[in-house]
């Protein structure tokens, strides 16, 4: 190997991006360490194989690469769908470029699915603050009128001497005072989370009492618990009711559409250099909460965390909208995959909260 070949190689392997280098039949010829790290394989394991055998997108994708080669000219594909050979799947920008020494193709990775995340992260904070911001607003225009309709209707019922009539007032208070009491469910908790050591492993314990006893015993609960995670700072009542709400949810998904076998599973995980918006972590804790409903139809699973959407013909659309407010106090996030005959909810958790958020040292 020459000098000037050398160079070359030690300077793709101190690139961020991703490179790999094939031979005029696709074969590895060389990968860089951003691709190793990208496409999780080693270096000296792919060498000479061929490049499909670790990365497929589709038969149209090939023949480009192929024609690339052939016709010796570059391309570049926007958003491309990979599969890799661990099943993973990946989102990328490519660029292919033949080159002449040695004979062969080089492509540049991109991986977005990280940017595409944070993009998504940023629209669901940003729309949750928002319908926060609208909530508040209507509340209080409700609230205010529905004082004063359920003052008058108890000032009304003073006057009257006639028992059937003051049923009607009293059903004037009822519907008054539930109203109210769904204002105030929509605007959600009200106070700040204090923040104290906690198991997380205890949280989902509790949690998995109440669904057993709202579910009869129906619904199976399965854990697939990580024992190595450490006490992580929250408050404990208030994760209680975020994780409650999700899984509370896929166990009525389950019983309003009869599933016989209907089973959720609880799984925790730690996951390292973690973003959340625009804030990194370096560990987080993760809580995945999959049931096998039928599944969220596509049309709304987008919206699913917003006040008033529920995917169920019973639900308030308040419970999840509500988790992921609790779970934004903790600088965490939730998302939501569904396809029909499983449907994951994933809750990340950073194992650390800001300085001015952690709780007091003891005395």
């Amino acid at each position: 190997m020459t000098k000037s070949e050398l160079s070359f190689i030690t300077l793709l392997d101190n690139l961020n991006t991703a490179v790999v280098v094939t031979d005029t039949n696709l074969r590895i010829q060389y990968i860089n360490p951003a691709a190793e790290v990208l496409l999780a394989v080693s270096g000296e394991r792919v060498e000479g194989a061929q490049l499909v055998n670790f990365v497929h997108e589709s038969e149209a994708a090939l023949k480009d690469l192929q024609e690339a080669l052939s016709e010796q000219h570059q391309f570049t594909r926007r958003r491309a769908e990979w599969t890799l050979g661990s099943g993973t799947h990946l989102t990328v920008d490519y660029t292919v470029t033949p080159i002449n020494h040695p004979v062969g193709l080089l492509i540049e990775i991109q991986p977005l699915d990280r940017l595409l995340r944070i993009s998504r992260e940023e629209a669901i904070l940003s729309a949750q603050d928002t319908s926060r911001n609208l909530v508040r607003g209507m509340a209080h225009e409700i609230k205010n009128p529905l004082g004063g309709i359920r003052g008058a209707a108890q000032l009304l019922a003073r006057e009257l001497e006639d028992g059937d009539l003051k049923e009607y007032t009293q059903v004037i208070i009822d519907e008054a005072d539930r109203l109210r009491n769904l204002v105030d469910r929509m605007l959600g908790p009200r106070q700040p989370p204090t923040f104290a050591p906690i198991n997380i492993h205890q949280v989902l314990e509790r949690v998995c009492v109440l669904v057993g006893v709202e579910s009869g015993g129906r619904v199976a609960i399965s854990r697939d618990y990580d024992p190595s995670i450490p006490d992580l700072p929250g408050d404990a009542e208030q994760l209680v009711q975020a994780t409650l709400n999700v899984v509370r949810n896929a166990m009525q998904a389950l019983q309003e559409n009869n599933v016989t076998d209907g089973h959720i599973a609880l799984r925790t995980r730690i996951q390292r250099q973690f973003t959340i918006g625009r804030s990194h972590h370096n560990l987080i804790c993760r809580i995945d909460v999959i049931d096998n409903g039928p599944g969220i139809a596509p049309e709304i699973i987008e919206d699913i965390f917003y006040p008033m959407i529920s995917g169920r013909a019973e639900g308030t659309g308040l419970g999840l909208a509500i988790a992921l407010q609790l779970i934004n106090q903790h600088h965490g996030l939730i998302e939501c995959e569904s396809r029909p005959g499983q449907t994951q909810f994933t809750i990340y958790i950073p194992m650390e909260q800001p300085k001015a958020e952690q709780p007091n040292a003891k005395n």
